[in-house]
């Protein structure tokens, strides 16, 4: 039976994760063959710290997982900025830990990563060839963890997302509509354009790939891009909120750190090896909004 670890195992990602690996059943469809021949193991902070190199290494010696799906992350990008140790630490440090016990028990790693590792300052989707070049902490690190991955285990695969939101913990979406219904109006950016994706096409594609030897960088994002001002519009229309959403631009809410003004990527890679079954971003959200008990 094969073991696989997912660390950040009560995060938005793990949370979808162990729950469709454990049923054999997604949004999407009916698991690979593969995950009924598997023992899931969730592991957070209270578990073990990856930052901790000699923890890192006897957990997973002696589990001895076949594959580990790495979503532990500092993902509060203004905390990062003040907090740059814990940053290096956790978005950096640890998936170097990870990588290199993942090597020495020949596990296959899956390391979650970020749109922010490129600029934001495109004209069209980013795809996996394109060179990184982060402007923020959160950024730098998370670059850095991608560079240790790649240095320190043989066999990786990197999966970039944003926009993310699931049906555990906090996000945009659950944000709009507690603003919306509380408030009835919400002002949202409307200069910086990307990906919404649904945790559980994330999901999907990640339990696709963990079978497979297609190792390398992958995007995986919703389909379609938008403004954050146009998915709040979407997000009070598919929940049915009579709030009203405006528009405002990036210099009007100054934060520490700054946010790409255009970071969508393209699943280039996904439609080159295993295949590219992100929803729209819209039919996701409308999903979500069917399922969500909010």
């Amino acid at each position: 039976m094969h073991t696989i670890l997912v660390t950040g195992a009560k995060g938005q990602l793990g949370t979808e994760l162990i729950k469709i690996m454990t049923k054999g059943v997604c949004e999407l469809g009916k698991m690979p063959e593969f995950y009924k021949n598997c023992r899931i193991v969730g592991i957070d902070i209270d578990d073990l710290d990856i930052t901790d190199f000699e923890k890192t290494h006897e957990f997973i010696k002696s589990k001895k997982p076949y594959a580990v799906i790495n979503c532990a992350a500092m993902t509060n990008v203004d905390g990062c900025e003040s907090d740059m140790e814990m940053a290096l630490k956790v978005n950096a440090i640890g998936p170097r830990n990870i990588a290199m016990a993942c090597e020495e028990v020949g596990a296959k790693l899956i390391h979650i990563s970020t749109d922010y590792v490129f600029s934001g300052c495109g004209k069209k989707p980013y795809v996996e060839m394109d060179i990184a070049n982060p402007q923020s902490v959160y950024g730098h690190t998370k670059n850095l963890g991608e560079q240790y991955v790649r240095d320190f285990c043989s066999k990786w695969f990197i999966v970039r997302t944003s926009w993310l939101y699931g049906y555990n913990g906090n996000n945009f979406v659950k944000t709009m509509i507690k603003l919306g219904r509380e408030k009835g109006s919400v002002k949202v950016v409307d200069d910086q354009r990307g990906n919404p994706t649904n945790a559980a096409d994330l999901a999907w594609h990640i339990c696709k790939l963990i079978p497979s030897s297609e190792y390398g960088i992958y995007h995986g994002t919703g389909n379609g891009e938008c403004s954050w001002y146009e998915f709040a519009c979407e997000i009070m229309k598919v929940f049915d909120i009579d709030a009203k959403v405006m528009p405002c631009t990036t210099a009007e809410f100054v934060r520490p750190a700054k946010r790409p003004s255009y970071s969508s990527l393209d699943n280039l890679m996904l439609r080159c090896t295993i295949g590219d079954d992100f929803r729209d971003w819209r039919e996701a959200l409308k999903v979500y909004a069917e399922n969500l008990n909010f």
